[in-house]
């Protein structure tokens, strides 16, 4: 190709890109990229709760579209597997709809709405009201859990070396004085194995308790700080409380969702359409879209 070639060359968009198959490798990242992270995600499950820093690189989403847990499961991957993605639990958000797309693009692979077809679950905000035996990688934006109550990256390595999660203490302590409970709902802090205190981001206060001795193995991804962590299958995943102010999940008194009827589950809100109406009552829904349409569908 001459320099004159290059000037006349039409422009190729990343579409163009991941339809020419012959131009990357499968499941887009370089083999060295790969293997970099399943290192990393092999410290992780050896370590449980150990923020592991890996080498993130550049992917062709938007930022804050999960880059870290989409590099996780692109690294993991293989061509026999089988992958779900899900946002807020729902399979048709644009960025589950999106991030769908290109792993089936740069992979081939098949995808699923139905998590018991799924060997790889990609979420952003849930765990399944079901549960997952298989892999779980959670997108996650903030992976330091103390990060709101230390700023210096130089303290915060000593204290989770050193175990001093007083300051942690103190702060759920404070929240519980101003509020008369303890307000924190994404990002609860839980202590995982008894030794190092993870943050759950993004997941609501809700699936918490799922994480505790998990069937299956939960990797969490943040690719804007360089992250990765785990939580091995049948770890013990114990959320900060004291011994007179029990733990609680999210509820809504008397809700219940609009199609499956469950008040079970996790519910979603979905405000008055009608705006000239805004005292009308809101309706509730389940997040986890799969686990409603399946109930649903026995129910009818």
């Amino acid at each position: 190709m001459t320099l004159q070639d290059i000037g006349t060359a039409p422009a190729r968009t990343t579409t163009d890109l991941l339809d020419d198959a012959d131009r990357y490798s499968f499941a887009f990242l370089d083999e060295l990229s790969k293997r970099a992270i399943r290192r990393a995600i092999l410290t992780a499950v050896a370590v449980p709760g150990y923020q592991v820093p890996f080498a993130s690189r550049d992917m062709p989403v938007a930022r804050g579209w999960g880059s870290g847990g989409l590099q996780v499961t692109l690294g993991l991957i293989g061509a026999d597997d089988v992958v779900k993605v899900i946002d807020q639990g729902d399979d048709a958000g644009v960025n589950a709809a999106n991030l769908r797309r290109l792993i089936r693009r740069t992979t081939g692979v098949a995808t699923t709405l139905d998590r018991r077809e799924a060997t790889i679950v990609q979420s952003r905000h849930r765990i399944p009201e079901e549960g997952v035996q298989q892999i779980l990688v959670l997108q996650v934006p903030v992976p330091e859990s103390l990060r709101g109550i230390e700023k210096r990256e130089s303290e915060l390595r000593r204290m989770h070396a050193e175990g001093d999660y007083a300051r942690m203490w103190v702060a759920l302590y404070e929240d519980y004085v101003r509020h008369g409970a303890i307000t924190r709902s994404t990002g609860y802090p839980v202590l995982v194995n008894g030794r190092y205190v993870m943050q759950t981001s993004p997941i609501p206060r809700w699936d918490v308790p799922r994480l505790h001795h998990h069937t299956g193995l939960a990797l969490f991804g943040a690719g804007r700080e360089k992250r990765i962590y785990a939580v091995p299958p049948f770890t013990d995943v114990v959320p900060l409380t004291f011994e007179d102010i029990p733990f609680e999940v999210e509820r809504v008194p008397g809700a219940a969702c609009a199609r499956c009827g469950s008040s079970e589950s996790y519910l979603s809100e979905i405000p008055p359409q009608d705006s000239t109406q805004p005292d009308a009552p809101s309706r509730w829904v389940c997040s986890d879209t799969d686990w409603c349409d399946r109930r649903t569908e026995a129910s009818s």
